[in-house]
């Protein structure tokens, strides 16, 4: 009998044994979070950190929440009031990871340009851990294609580690590929999905759309909050280049089988010059830690960052 989450692993991560228990193996497993959408019981789950996080917290410790992008799109109420009820449940302030992913934007531009006039092919994006842990576990030969660029979680991690070194950095996470990236920065304490916020804020009472609203950083521009969905790297790239003609553009929304054929065929030819990977269909407000639907997201994350655009 075929078993959604086994079906569903794009790598042939997950098989069973002789007795026909299903196992996950993590030397295969690329942390895409897909066997977790997928299975109808609930029976995969990530290893919680709130209790550290709540720990360090109630230690009066500097606990700082670090929160990716995709975040404007879960709750139907201001961000301001989103990044307010983080605050009330112990967080000493709120860092918008979007801070990062402009610095991430303009790195990752200029290596693309210096990968087009040292005669390379093309280069991928790189801040999809999932997408990373492909390449590195099943896909070798596509090494030397991938950006070398830190994730935005990483440039805002030591954003928050130079300006207060005694901070616990709390990466608030839309899926369980961040988890396994967390694991291997250093700057990174903890994790917390947005699954897990939102059960959080539901174990402490707090109505969200009664929260006093915190400030906004109005240094941030669109483009970094526009990371959380399909295309939003490709365009902040193409908005940042001098000459955005010379991006020769692909995008790949969602890593299965089919796309992997694809992507390995791009290391012999490809077509284009500059290709984003996105490990979940529509990105990361697609992850599979989000609680709100991924179109409304989309729709929503796109609204905020029009709006911000117009204010200024």
């Amino acid at each position: 009998i075929p078993v959604p989450c086994e079906e569903s692993c794009p790598v042939g991560a997950i098989t069973k044994d002789e007795f026909g228990v299903e196992h996950i193996d993590e030397q295969k497993c690329i942390y895409c979070g897909k066997c977790m959408n997928s299975c109808p019981f609930g029976a995969i789950f990530e290893i919680s950190q709130v209790f550290d996080i709540l720990k360090a917290i109630k230690n009066g410790e500097k606990v700082i929440a670090m929160v990716a992008p995709a975040v404007l799109s879960q709750y139907n109420v201001p961000i301001e009031q989103v990044y307010g009820a983080i605050k009330a449940v112990g967080f000493a302030d709120v860092i918008e990871v979007a801070q990062g992913a402009m610095v991430t934007t303009q790195k990752e531009t200029a290596e693309f340009v210096e990968c087009l006039e040292e005669g390379a092919p093309f280069m991928t994006t790189s801040c999809c851990p999932a997408w990373v842990n492909l390449v590195n576990k099943h896909m070798p030969e596509m090494k030397p294609f991938v950006s070398d660029t830190p994730s935005p979680m990483v440039y805002t991690a030591r954003y928050v580690k130079a300006n207060m070194p005694d901070a616990v950095t709390v990466f608030v996470s839309p899926c369980v590929g961040k988890r396994s990236e967390v694991y291997r920065t250093p700057e990174v304490d903890y994790v917390v999905s947005f699954e897990e916020l939102g059960s959080w804020f539901m174990a402490c009472n707090i109505d969200v759309m009664k929260c006093e609203s915190a400030e906004l950083d109005t240094t941030i521009n669109s483009d970094g909050r526009r990371f959380a969905y399909t295309n939003g790297v490709m365009q902040s790239v193409k908005n940042y280049v001098d000459n955005p003609e010379i991006i020769k553009d692909i995008v790949i929304s969602g890593l299965d089988k089919a796309t992997i054929r694809t992507l390995r065929g791009y290391v012999k030819s490809c077509p284009g010059n500059f290709v984003e990977v996105m490990s979940c269909q529509g990105g990361c407000v697609n992850g599979c830690d989000v609680i709100a639907n991924p179109r409304v997201a989309t729709r929503q994350v796109d609204n905020f960052a029009k709006s911000m655009e117009e204010e200024k």
